[in-house]
């Protein structure tokens, strides 16, 4: 193989591995299940949440979320506090 064969191998390679980790991301959001509003309307009394990657609080019914860990995969949204 040719310097030049090997050379453009590997940049299509190298460019190939960006689109594989976004699949990736995107394939974990899918499976994370719920989307967030479905899921504060499915726990009326769940007033803290997180998807291990940021916590919400929720206010005045709206979700207020830290930012997001890096390197974070979303899980399912689980409760971590209800109202008594």
């Amino acid at each position: 193989m040719s310097l030049f064969g090997f050379t453009r191998r590997y940049v299509l390679a190298m460019a190939a591995v960006p689109l594989l980790i976004a699949n990736s991301v995107v394939a974990n959001e899918r499976e994370a299940g719920v989307s967030m509003a479905d899921f504060m309307k499915s726990n009326p009394h769940c007033t803290e949440f997180s998807d291990q990657c940021s916590i919400c609080a929720v206010v005045d019914g709206k979700a207020a979320c830290s930012t997001p860990k890096i390197a974070c995969i979303k899980k399912p949204y689980i409760c971590t506090r209800r109202a008594d």
